[in-house]
């Protein structure tokens, strides 16, 4: 199936005017008159440093993005409802309604912080590399620290699909269930991390980047490449400093557990050639479900203690 993409000019008109006034989908909501009347993209973030507090520094925020294993394919356990440290949030990138899904307890309402219990990604996910990612950065971080995480992914979703060039237009051309994913967040996820990025920012320092996407790119030898774009749309975007925002990738599902996806695995370990401040965690060990892509609750549980233990070594902890 072939995709279109937007080029440099329209898409920043698009980035402009999505973030000034919404997109045209009937769900859209803008940025609800934060930032002013920004006429371009540009206008957009110098005008919100005019609205940036002064931001916590104490307040570590963690931007998540990737597919169904970043977006969470196992259902939480009791175990994973419980004991969650305040010190650990999610903002909410989209509204649950309470006690629905996976959601066990209160309405969420977008672009609000919450105590990190599952479900991060929406109401109908389940856990995620991101659970005990903040649950054990918290625990080894003092305890002045809070950890929060901003969560956005699509199951199926190529690498593509989170470029801010995506033209959301050719949604219409995906399978519905994507489709009803991608309208989540207005057909253009990128620009709903950007939103949430740059709202978490007025609060907190924004410290690294959490991927788990390769699936849906299984053996694209570009697929560095594309990560590396989105990387430096958003250090752009957010005025931000690969030094000081590591990006770590984690593996898909290992060859040990038969996973669909395995070879792809090597292509991922090659990340920080591309990109000299990423770092990959491996997959191995971590438990797979019967469906070969995606890892079961306690391999969920696994992979998310990787990715903290490789942030906290990238931020010399």
């Amino acid at each position: 199936m072939k995709r279109r993409f937007l080029n440099s000019k329209a898409a920043t008109a698009a980035l402009a005017l999505f973030l000034t006034l919404g997109t045209s989908t009937a769900n859209a909501q803008g940025t609800d008159g934060m930032y002013g009347n920004a006429k371009t993209t540009q206008d957009f973030l110098s005008q919100s440093d005019r609205f940036r507090s002064n931001p916590d520094p104490n307040f570590y925020i963690y931007i998540c993005i990737g597919q169904s294993n970043m977006e969470g394919a196992a259902r939480p356990e009791d175990q994973d409802y419980e004991g969650v440290d305040p010190r650990f949030q999610v903002m909410a990138a989209v509204d649950y309604e309470a006690h629905q899904g996976n959601n066990r307890g209160e309405a969420r309402k977008k672009y609000e912080w919450y105590t990190a219990v599952p479900p991060l990604c929406r109401a109908h996910t389940g856990l995620t590399p991101a659970d005990y990612f903040g649950r054990t950065m918290v625990e080894k971080l003092p305890d002045s620290i809070r950890v929060g995480v901003i969560h956005v992914a699509i199951g199926g979703c190529r690498i593509e699909h989170l470029f801010k060039e995506y033209d959301p237009k050719t949604v219409v051309n995906e399978a519905g269930w994507f489709q009803g994913i991608m309208h989540s967040y207005d057909d253009l996820p990128y620009l709903r991390v950007l939103d949430c990025a740059l709202r978490a920012s007025h609060q907190g320092v924004i410290k690294g980047i959490l991927l788990h996407q390769g699936c849906s790119n299984t053996n694209d030898k570009d697929w560095p490449a594309k990560v590396n774009h989105i990387y430096q749309s958003l250090l752009n975007d957010l005025n931000l400093k690969a030094a000081d925002v590591p990006i770590i990738a984690g593996e898909v599902l290992s060859k040990e557990f038969n996973g669909a996806c395995a070879s792809m695995n090597e292509i991922i370990q090659s990340l920080p050639q591309t990109i000299p401040t990423a770092s990959v965690v491996s997959s191995e060990g971590c438990p797979g479900a019967m469906d070969r892509l995606h890892f079961t609750a306690e391999g969920y549980r696994m992979i998310g203690r990787r990715y903290a233990e490789a942030m906290l070594k990238a931020m010399g902890k």
